[in-house]
């Protein structure tokens, strides 16, 4: 592992190099290429240079006790240091393991994510919405934006849907792992009883897709323009500003009738169809990885049952991981951290023990 190391320290310096020459700006493109893989590699040099000044500590100690003739209070400072050395050595051992795995590729960048109600009626609706403030308040704390392209609000204020982008560095990398289905108990604000109900939202997170990794062919598109309903103000019914885009071969249908303007709805509507067909691209060649070679902590399957959230006991659970958390109302005020830091070290835990094995 550490002569990979090595040949990384040799391509680090390369890039420095490269990067501090005149003109290089000039092309932006070769300059963003050089810049993003000098970036993805400092973290590891880091780690290395740490590594190297633990390994000359150690190996200077060492030879000081074996060469011997030390005073007692001196011999015992040295025993220290070669302990010490050793130590850090061995924990950067570790950590430079977990840096050197694999990255997704698609983590640096943005995502969509589309929030469903399911099971529940009215009730998934509103804690739809609860979601939908978290995963904002979340994106916030962090300093990444985040824009609604198409919502389906009920009367109450609750969500039968919502679809957001959330732009930032690393977007992906934390929110990855939400994908599935997320069960609430509660006593609804409709429940006269004090009952507790359970219901269902289910979570989607998306890639999302620029023009270059994804073309679609304009021939494949069907899109019609209608009416936008429901709550909006005076445009409703007067304009036809609504979109819906089908794409052909696959049969996936988007609409988005939030703005004003047909354009811009049109441009949101075909965000979400880039992303959806990316995801199902992702899928395809997901499936045909060999399965224990898939991630352990899942990023995909909207099926699958990874949380609760109850709030009697004020308790989220992810099943995934067998993480528990009494401090639910604060990670509904977006303070996610803790979940998505215990679902990546999960994460990464899995993938080590995976490479271990081959």
């Amino acid at each position: 592992m550490i002569e990979k190391v090595k040949l990384m320290e040799q391509r680090y310096n390369e890039l420095s190099h490269k990067l501090s020459e005149p003109g290089i700006a000039d092309n932006q493109k070769k300059f963003a290429e050089f810049m993003k893989e000098f970036k993805n590699l400092t973290p590891i040099m880091e780690k290395y240079k740490e590594y190297i000044c633990a390994e000359k500590n150690y190996s200077e100690a060492k030879e000081m006790l074996e060469a011997g003739g030390l005073e007692k209070e001196f011999r015992e400072m040295v025993q220290m240091e070669y302990k010490e050395s050793k130590d850090k050595m061995e924990q950067c051992f570790e950590e430079l393991k977990i840096l050197l795995l694999p990255k997704d590729p698609d983590d640096d960048k943005n995502v969509i994510i589309e929030i469903r109600g399911g099971a529940g009626g009215e009730e998934a609706a509103l804690f739809a919405n609860s979601l939908y403030r978290m995963y904002t308040m979340y994106a916030e704390s962090r300093g990444w934006k985040q824009e609604v392209l198409s919502a389906n609000q009920t009367e109450l204020g609750g969500y039968k849907e919502i679809s957001f982008s959330v732009e930032g560095e690393g977007a992906y990398s934390r929110l990855k792992y939400e994908s599935g289905v997320h069960r609430v108990q509660r006593v609804p604000e409709t429940e006269s009883q004090g009952r507790i109900h359970t219901s269902t939202v289910t979570v989607a997170v998306l890639v999302e897709a620029d023009e270059v990794e994804l073309e679609i062919n304009p021939s494949d598109l069907k899109i019609d323009v209608f009416r936008a309903s429901g709550a909006g103000g005076q445009h409703i019914n007067k304009t036809e500003s609504a979109v819906r885009i089908t794409h052909l071969p696959t049969g996936m249908v988007v609409e988005c009738q939030d703005e004003r303007s047909q354009y811009k709805n049109k441009d949101k509507a075909m965000k979400i169809l880039r992303s959806r067909l990316y995801e199902e691209l992702l899928r395809e060649q997901n499936d045909k990885i060999a399965s224990e070679r898939k991630m352990q902590v899942g990023t995909g399957d909207r099926s699958e049952r990874i949380r609760t959230y109850n709030y009697p006991q004020g308790r989220l659970t992810d099943h995934r991981i067998g993480l528990t958390i009494y401090r639910l109302e604060e990670i509904l005020n977006g303070n996610l951290e803790e979940v998505l830091d215990a679902l990546a070290t999960a994460d990464q835990a899995a993938k080590l023990a995976m490479q271990q094995n081959q």
